[in-house]
């Protein structure tokens, strides 16, 4: 059982870290959005551009590709395990140059964890990142969320340290803060006391980019190869697109 202070109770707009944030959130707002920048919700935004629907999956449990037969769906895999064979991964670089497919199961350890658990909560759950922080925000005020009534929780998905702890991430903070600022923006609100500091750690970095290239997620993938998947995840406001997770699947709004 949460206690309540735990949740943010009477906000509009509110802030949370990781998988135990997103479920204890999820069945106390009307929206959840999933902010995992480098790379699950980046990736997202990368297939919806595509036209494909989008599965969320937990990560290696053993059962997704059964999953992905069920869903009539290709599956995608780790970074290092995409081959011509196998082009679908969670690098939303590669994603970009793989074939169309109109369905796809993406698991990760992080983002696509949440979407799916945060289903069970009853509230509706959007992808969102830096690419995409002011259509995500433009859409959640015209359908009414971010308010006392209707309420949003921003959810920063954070990684994993060695041990299966959170490690909070920059990047989502920053990913999380953008949407944050936008939606105060927009005069919603009232914002908890922790989306608040969300939105003012985006508003006093000056160069969102830089930040998210020299953090340390943004080190340990472009040390490994994958810069080009740091640069597909700081294209700042490059989408309209708005998934949302319907049926199982995120599909743009």
């Amino acid at each position: 059982m949460i206690d309540e202070g735990f949740v943010q109770q009477g906000y509009g707009v509110r802030f949370e870290w990781g998988p135990t944030g997103g479920q204890s959130l999820a069945p106390r707002v009307a929206c959840l959005v999933v902010v995992d920048v480098l790379s699950f919700t980046t990736s997202v935004t990368v297939a919806v551009d595509a036209g494909t629907r989008v599965f969320p999956y937990p990560w290696r449990d053993g059962t997704e590709a059964d999953f992905a037969v069920r869903m009539d769906a290709e599956l995608a895999v780790g970074r290092r395990a995409a081959s011509p064979d196998r082009p679908w991964s969670l690098s939303p670089a590669a994603l970009r140059e793989a074939p169309f497919t109109p369905r796809l199961v993406l698991p990760s350890p992080n983002g696509s964890t949440i979407a799916a658990a945060a289903v069970d909560g009853g509230a509706t759950v959007v992808a969102g990142c830096l690419r995409n922080a002011k259509a995500v925000a433009g859409w959640l005020v015209a359908q009414g969320y971010g308010t006392s009534a209707r309420p949003v929780a921003v959810i920063a998905a954070g990684e994993r340290w060695p041990d299966g702890s959170l490690r909070p991430a920059l990047e989502d903070l920053l990913g999380a803060g953008a949407i944050v600022s936008a939606l105060q923006a927009a005069r919603t609100g009232p914002l908890s006391p922790e989306a608040e500091a969300a939105r003012l750690s985006f508003a006093a970095t000056p160069d969102v980019v830089e930040a998210v290239t020299a953090c340390a997620s943004g080190l340990e993938l472009s040390g490994d190869g994958f810069g080009a998947d740091v640069a597909v995840a700081t294209e700042l406001d490059a989408t309209e697109a708005v998934p949302i997770l319907k049926g199982g699947a995120f599909t743009g709004a």
